[in-house]
């Protein structure tokens, strides 16, 4: 146009001549490389790497010597049950348990020339870190449904970053994610933890929950934009997008809403129980596949039997509420059968929180606590977490599950620690949720037996937003010390 200021840019004659000086620049500045008698070195640094794996801060040749401690290791015998607690210590060798020694064996004082430090427990007890499996580090003070879509991507960023320190904090030292808000918050999160850019669990990121339209998750409205922190996706061919999308994004793990609370639990009543798909089985079928073919896992949110018959029949890995199904013993038979392929959660935290107000959700609750009650007895893994980061179960406080294992689905304290320990180490697939030689130094030193009374973990949260966990007096993750007031 011809008002256009074209004085202002630069000649082509001026452009000419700042690229040659730009060029010899650099022909100068590689030269002087080359003159050099050190090994020229080339940095690409990629911003958005996924990184996989927890960088280790511990050098391989450290070794530490946990002594004078009772043992909880969360090993299990031929019947299941636990392995007894012992007196006894651990040596570790960098971010690995080198041994376990009952007390009256010798403890090393070097290992390969390399002197081992030796930390006194005074009498503690020193078991497994925790693990969260069913965590929503995106998910903080939440009043509405639609409160995590209305959070801006930057500020949701933050929001993970801060509640996986909550976690860590809390004695949670891995994390499977049962969602993410948006496809990169989960994966950000992941990465900076393992960067070590910040503190956080072993994280495995999540996709946000792919829902069909209305369901859990869609918090969107025809009359305005709105974001939801549901994926929503209809149709086998669109769910498939929503998979690939979301590993492209650097998920870990897939989560679908087969269910997701379509009928609504204000209609619910004792004669009504039972809640209803929103997923056919070709759209499930559909992410799992998906999510199969690049060695990826999926966890299912399904509240009734349809939902859960579902999952079951395609193959998903990990299933979340499973509420109502207490009353179909051919399920319950046929959860049992699959016990070895799948992991189960309740995600009894929520509930048990908003039950003393909510009649609806006592029911819920109620229906629950048959549900787990049966599971129990056919020894399915079960993982302790979820659905934290409601105004009603604040981040940081996730341990209380182990309580309301106990109350609500008649778990003996160990019983519960097993879920938060050896369940969720297995559901993680690494090596941590037992003290065995050769697997990772994930670990907490506490006050008091937690596998007789498990108050020494619960967490509440300061006035200033910190976690308070007065009875750890240690967190060992990857063989550092996050936490030392021993």
């Amino acid at each position: 146009p011809r008002d256009f200021p074209w004085r202002l840019l630069p000649s082509p004659a001026t452009s000419m001549r700042a690229l040659a000086i730009a060029t010899s620049v650099t022909l100068a500045a590689a030269m002087e490389c080359l003159k050099s008698e050190e090994p020229m070195q080339l940095t690409f640094k990629m911003p958005f790497v996924n990184r996989s794996d927890l960088q280790p801060r511990v050098p391989p040749s450290r070794c530490t010597v946990l002594h004078n401690g009772v043992v909880w290791s969360g090993e299990a015998d031929e019947a299941h049950t636990s392995r007894r607690a012992f007196r006894g210590a651990l040596v570790l060798r960098g971010n690995r348990i080198a041994a376990v020694i009952e007390a009256g064996e010798a403890l090393p004082t070097e290992i390969d020339g390399i002197a081992c430090a030796a930390v006194d427990l005074h009498g503690r007890a020193v078991i497994p870190g925790m693990v969260e499996g069913h965590a929503h580090t995106g998910f903080e003070d939440i009043a509405a449904m639609t409160d995590p879509g209305d959070t801006p991507p930057e500020e949701g960023v933050l929001i993970g970053l801060l509640n996986a320190g909550r976690l860590l904090e809390a004695g949670f030292t891995s994390a499977f994610s049962a969602a993410g808000v948006r496809p990169r918050q989960d994966p950000v999160t992941r990465n900076w933890i393992n960067a070590g850019r910040a503190p956080g669990p072993r994280l495995l990121a999540a996709s946000p929950e792919i829902t069909a339209t209305g369901n859990l998750g869609d918090g969107s409205v025809m009359h305005q934009h709105r974001d939801s922190f549901g994926l929503v996706a209809d149709g086998a061919d669109e769910v498939r997008a929503a998979v690939r999308r979301c590993l492209r994004e650097g998920a870990d793990t897939i989560k679908i809403n087969i269910g997701g609370d379509l009928v609504p639990i204000s209609k619910l009543s004792e004669e009504r129980d039972d809640m209803l798909p929103a997923y056919s089985e070709a759209e499930v079928r559909a992410a799992v596949e998906e999510a199969h073919m690049r060695q990826k896992r999926v966890a299912a949110h399904c509240r009734g039997s349809a939902d859960v018959r579902m999952a079951l029949a395609v193959g998903v890995d990990v299933i979340y509420h499973l509420d109502f199904v207490h009353k179909d013993s051919a399920l319950l038979d046929a959860l049992a059968a699959a016990r070895d392929h799948i992991f189960v959660g309740p995600a009894v935290g929520l509930m048990a929180a908003l039950a003393p107000s909510l009649p609806d959700v006592q029911l819920l609750l109620d229906a629950q606590a048959k549900t787990y009650s049966a599971l129990r007895t056919r020894g399915l893994r079960v993982v302790v977490g979820g659905d934290y980061g409601f105004r009603v179960t604040p981040q940081g406080t996730n341990a209380n599950d182990l309580l309301l294992f106990q109350r609500h689905f008649g778990y003996s304290p160990e019983e519960a620690l097993v879920a938060a320990t050896r369940h969720g180490g297995a559901l993680m697939r690494l090596p941590v949720g037992q003290l065995r030689p050769g697997w990772l130094a994930d670990l907490l030193v506490v006050e008091g037996r937690p596998w007789e009374d498990s108050t020494p973990l619960l967490a509440n949260l300061t006035d200033d937003g910190s976690v308070s966990t007065r009875r750890i007096a240690a967190i060992m993750q990857d063989g550092h010390f996050v936490r030392n007031q021993l």
